[in-house]
């Protein structure tokens, strides 16, 4: 069991006990209920021990809104670092609430409420961690043990999936490298909570719950969120990669080349024209290549939904306004002008005869070369002159190019054709 403590008016402890393991291995309740977040569940009533935060960014989850609660051990205090993690004492548990608009989770749901997931720190400086998935009825919430995608949605344009994370899913995305704790750091928390609420920052020195006294609020960091347009376009990109990639991209995590801490600056963040692992079969890829979305994968894998996807977990919906941004941020880089890819209609296929294919170019001035034989276009292929007629099985790939301007990327359909 977990012994955390709420400081009272006087910073008192007040003594609550959640019945989580706090290793990896133990048993967790297999009921919400059982788990003591809430003094009532119907209510949504946190424990004693537990305090409401909010962050700046969240990692994307589908859109979902989330509630969160953090509970300290008796006598427990915080490790303040004005950048990078902070460190949390033995038994430090954190509770968060995943809802979707009641219009998207459909008439036989009681209340929206979709998810809950429980996170233990252990004495070994990892993590512990459930999910709880909430009954239709809204009566509780049963312990996922195994990773599920399930249906949340109603029927219609509202039938949608949740995916809800296995008990070692947590520690895919809760690493050693970022110290097991991903959401409440300075630059996270570094917010008001609420409209008109005092700085969570300040709140927290005042109630005592850090070792030091942590200084002027005023000199550290904070994320931007992508609708905030106060904000640089750099600063909010940077933020959305620092929620949602710098859990593993970093020093000590994935083999990967970038490193996407906001903390990090710019310039050694091997971000922009950095070489990546994965190009997606796309000539000159970089993680982010200036002025060019179609060669920046950073950007790519966000913006789909297959098994090169990133974040790789707990999605199951492409953030659009996140790539929006990356992609306002890449354009807005300085550097050479690139050429969008062409376009090719019909979409390639199977067909009962001849497929007329045609080539599009939205510059006038783009000349457009193709090949037929699999290879990739270069600049002595041929020139596209009008629609091709396509009589058997073949690939066709295109590739625009022009004067004192980046080519562009190749674009490829395969046809097949019957007689």
């Amino acid at each position: 069991m977990v012994e955390t403590a709420k400081v009272g008016s006087l910073g008192q402890p007040v003594k609550t006990v959640l019945n989580m393991p706090a290793a990896p291995g133990g048993a967790a309740p297999k009921l919400l209920s059982e788990v003591g977040a809430f003094q009532e569940l119907a209510a949504l009533t946190p424990a004693a021990g537990l305090m409401p935060y909010d962050i700046n960014v969240s990692f994307w989850s589908d859109g979902a809104a989330k509630h969160r609660w953090i509970g300290l051990p008796v006598g427990g205090k915080l490790g303040f670092s004005a950048e990078g993690e902070w460190s949390f004492p033995p038994g430090t548990v954190f509770v968060k609430n995943f809802e979707l608009p009641a219009d998207q989770v459909g008439s036989g749901r009681s209340r929206p409420l979709i998810e809950t997931r429980v996170l233990v720190c252990g004495a070994d400086g990892g993590v512990a961690g459930a999910s709880y998935k909430w009954r239709d009825d809204g009566s509780d919430a049963d312990l996922v043990s195994e990773p599920i995608v399930a249906p949340v949605g109603g029927g219609g344009t509202n039938a949608r999936n949740w995916y809800f994370p296995g008990r070692d899913d947590c520690r895919v995305c809760h690493t050693p490298a970022a110290g097991g704790v991903l959401g409440v750091k300075t630059r996270q928390i570094n917010r008001s909570l609420g409209d008109a609420g005092e700085n969570q920052l300040v709140k927290w020195n005042r109630l005592g719950l850090f070792k030091d006294e942590i200084g002027d609020i005023e000199r550290f960091a904070k994320l931007r969120p992508a609708a905030d347009f106060s904000a640089t376009v750099e600063d909010r990109a940077r933020s959305y990669l620092d929620v949602n990639c710098a859990n593993c991209h970093r020093p000590g995590g994935v083999a990967g080349n970038f490193d996407a801490r906001f903390d990090t600056p710019l310039g050694r963040q091997n971000l922009i024209d950095g070489p990546v692992l994965i190009d997606l079969g796309i000539d000159r890829a970089r993680v982010i290549a200036p002025r060019d979305v179609w060669r920046s994968i950073a950007l790519a894998r966000v913006e789909t939904s297959d098994l090169t996807r990133m974040p790789p977990l707990a999605h199951e919906q492409v953030d659009r306004e996140g790539a929006g941004v990356l992609r306002a941020w890449i354009e807005s880089l300085p550097g050479v002008e690139v050429l969008e890819p062409p376009s090719m209609q019909p979409k390639g296929g199977e067909f009962r005869g001849a497929v007329r294919v045609v080539l599009r170019h939205r510059d006038a001035g783009a000349t457009i070369r193709y090949t037929l034989d699999g290879s990739a276009p270069g600049k002595s292929s041929a020139v596209y002159q009008g629609p091709l007629e396509i009589k058997g099985p073949v690939t066709v790939r295109a590739r625009a190019y022009k004067e004192g301007v980046t080519r562009s990327v190749v674009v490829q359909e395969t046809f097949v054709v019957n007689d």
